[in-house]
């Protein structure tokens, strides 16, 4: 397992598209939080927080998730390199650990440099330091949680095809769906308890609750669900195959 994580990393750093990836996925969560005027600019806010970052994120990541992790197995597959991986004296549960551990690897990568967003609204604030940091670090490990949801639907999204912009669009799609999908269901029912028996289905819900700088085991636990799902499906995928 460990030796295809470390192929997959060094596949990923090994060209441009990886430093692309996450310098789009930069740019662009800085422009919209110090440049570009609006909603979730920092300095037009005038509170001490990032909270911008935590709504932006998990859209940006709807993008970042699916291009890191559509080349997976779609890559192999185009490449001809599938057989001879697949040949190889590792178990398919190992071989897709190894794969999706890498995937949350780089998407935590591209994550970490948005700390420095955190020390700086902390030394501009007045007082220094006047941030509050539970409902940062709250929110982060929620981002952290997201993104090991969205990979888990990219690296599945990349076992059901040979395309790598197929793998993309399927787990743009379904990563959507499960983000923000069972939240405009909740549209069609009245009942109180039915749509929020409904909301707790999606990831929206989970994660507003994380962001308050609550870590609540309920969560946590969904989290860890819907990413063993949808590795198990990937792994009975390749078996499948």
């Amino acid at each position: 397992m460990f030796s295809i994580f470390k192929k997959e990393l060094r596949a990923f750093f090994s060209n441009a598209t990886g430093y692309i990836v996450i310098g789009i996925f930069l740019i662009l969560s800085g422009l919209f939080l110090w440049v570009i005027p609006g909603e979730y600019n920092i300095l037009d806010s005038g509170y001490a927080n990032v909270d911008g970052l935590f709504y932006l994120a998990p859209w940006l990541f709807l993008f970042l998730c699916p291009a890191v992790t559509m080349r997976l197995f779609a890559e192999e597959k185009q490449s001809g390199t599938w057989e001879f991986l697949t040949t190889k004296p590792i178990s398919k549960l190992h071989l897709t650990l190894g794969k999706y551990f890498a995937g949350w690897v780089l998407v935590t990568l591209a994550l970490l440099p948005t700390l420095l967003y955190y020390f700086t609204v902390s030394h501009i604030a007045e007082p220094v330091g006047n941030i509050d940091s539970g409902a940062f670090w709250g929110s982060f490990i929620g981002l952290l949680f997201l993104a090991a949801i969205y990979v888990s639907i990219g690296l599945f999204s990349s076992s059901v095809s040979n395309n790598q912009i197929v793998s993309f669009v399927v787990a743009v799609v379904l990563s959507f769906f499960f983000y923000y999908g069972f939240e405009v269901i909740t549209s069609f029912f009245t009942s109180g308890e039915s749509i929020q028996i409904i909301e707790n289905l999606g990831i929206h819900s989970h994660y507003k609750s994380m962001s308050r700088g609550v870590i609540d085991s309920r969560d946590v636990l969904y989290f860890l669900l819907v990413c063993t799902g949808f590795i198990s499906a990937t792994v009975w995928k390749i078996k499948k195959k």
